[in-house]
This record gives structure tokens, sequence and C-alpha cells, in this order.
């Protein structure tokens, strides 16, 4: 059993944060484990509450985690001070962490920043040197970057240039009105495009999450870079494909949609009652 550790914020509503990736790292077939670095009240609306740790406990969570059952990636998601970010930095060094995915949490789809400024210095000079592979959507590659992205051709010299700056692997993910589904993977100075099918779902809450940690997850399994992002984007069509629709706003995909046993699909009411149940669902 290959091994994984997700380095990020709770979502109350679990969608997205600690929880999306927990879900993603088992349904992709490694073993889950969590240093959480914030508790959020949230749900499918909105976020009105956040937590943080402190650096130590932090830093206490993974050195249990690597002095035990160390892991053999590391995916890194949403982290908004620059002490946090300077501790995980520190403990991986310390770890010799390896197949580090960096989800640069910056921007959210409103365009509103989600972390301060000092906190994306900290990312930029200790975290993404270290990281094996940036994820940042078009946005935050512009943060990145320092430059406008507005066609394809600017999607390539922005991913060159951090991938130049920090010496990593970068996936610059297309939307963001621009490439919708088309993502661009820059590595050691080739690039290649991985094209994704456009898929009518407005419940896409913490895909940026997900497909990070179906990379991180096979990254662990052993598989090449471009494999594991050709595998993960296979994965996030068909959890958006399956087409789960719970809540009030941008919802949750489904990332158990390809789970199948006794335990998933067998329902301990009887046959009548399950379709009563169903039927309920669809008319609510």
């Amino acid at each position: 059993m290959r091994t994984a550790l997700t380095i990020a914020g709770s979502d109350s509503s679990g969608g997205a944060g600690i929880q999306a990736d927990i879900k993603t790292m088992i349904t992709n077939g490694v073993y889950a484990m969590s240093a959480i670095t914030a508790l959020t009240a949230q749900n499918t609306t909105g976020v009105t509450g956040i937590m943080e740790v402190t650096p130590d406990f932090l830093g206490e969570q993974m050195d249990n985690v690597f002095t035990d059952i160390r892991p053999d990636a590391v995916k890194i998601g949403m982290v908004s001070s620059a002490a946090l970010i300077e501790k995980i930095a520190e403990k991986l060094k310390e770890y010799q962490a390896e197949n580090i995915v960096v989800d640069p949490v910056m921007v959210a789809t409103s365009g509103a920043k989600l972390i301060q400024e000092d906190a994306i210095e900290a990312l930029k000079i200790h975290l993404l040197p270290i990281a094996t592979v940036l994820t940042p959507n078009i946005p935050e590659a512009e943060i990145l970057s320092g430059m406008k992205i507005e066609n394809e051709e600017a999607m390539i010299e922005a991913a060159k240039k951090i991938s130049e700056n920090y010496h990593c692997a970068v996936l610059c993910k297309g939307g963001h009105q621009l490439n919708d589904a088309n993502d661009l993977l820059y590595s050691e100075g080739e690039f290649r495009w991985f094209y994704g099918k456009r898929i009518d779902n407005p419940n896409t809450h913490g895909t940026g999450c997900t497909l990070s940690s179906a990379i991180a997850s096979n990254l662990a399994k052993g598989y090449a870079l471009e494999t594991s992002v050709e595998r993960a984007k296979d994965y996030i069509s068909g959890a958006l494909g399956a087409m789960l629709n719970l809540g009030a706003g941008s919802g949750p995909m489904n990332h158990g949609f390809d789970l199948k046993s006794d335990f998933i699909e067998k329902c301990g009411n009887s046959q009548q009652t399950c379709e009563n149940v169903l039927q309920r669902d669809k008319e609510v």
C-alpha cells in the first residue's frame, strides 16, 4: 500500500480541502494521511469562518506522520500565513520528502485573493523551489509569472517562466474563460497539452484540490509525472460526469463515482424503502 499526505485546511462541507483530498487519495488507491493547517466553517455557498493552527502544532502533525508512516507523496493545498508555509518547508526539507505537489491556492474563482502578500512571498521563497510540480490556475499563474495570460501562447510562456524560476514542473490549468478543461504541463524545457472534455456541471467545488491530490496519489504509486496528470484528469472527468447535485451553491463532485462493492451498493432497508428515498431526493 503506497501512502500520501495532504497538508491543507478542513472543509466542513466535505467538498474541498482535507476531505476532498482524502476521498481522492482513497479512490486512487493510496493510504491517505493529513496535517491540517486550518479549520473552516463553510458550505456550498461560502466560508463563514477560519481558525488556523499554530506553526508548532502543524509541525508536530508532520513529525508524527513522517516518523511513523512515511508518505510516498505530499500534496499541499491552501496555506494562508507565511509562518505556516515556512514550517511546512522546514519539515519537508528535514524529512527529505519526495513527490511534492503544490496547489498554490491564492485566488478564488471569483478573482478574490485568498492569502496575504507576505504569504505569497513565503510561498515563492520557501515552498515552490522544493516542489515536484505546481498546479496553478490562470490567475495564480499570472501572479507567479508576473504576466497577463490571455491565450495559449501566453500559457506556455508563463508556465516556462514559472518552471525556470522555481526549478519544478508546472501544470497550468485551463478554465477562467481560457482553454476551458485544457491543461498545459511544462517540465524540463518541454510542454504537453492535456485536452479535457467540457462537462456541463455547475457543481465544481474542490476541483483544484481533487486534481492535485489525484496527481500526488499516482506519483506515490510510481507513475511518471505525465501519466499521473493524465490519470488525474480522467478521474476529475469521471467525478464531474457523475453529476452529483448537493447543496444550495456550487456543490461537490462525486469522489466515489468509481467505487463498486457490496458495502457501497447494498441498501440496508428494503428495496421499496430505497426506491422511496430516491424518489424523495429527486423531488427535493
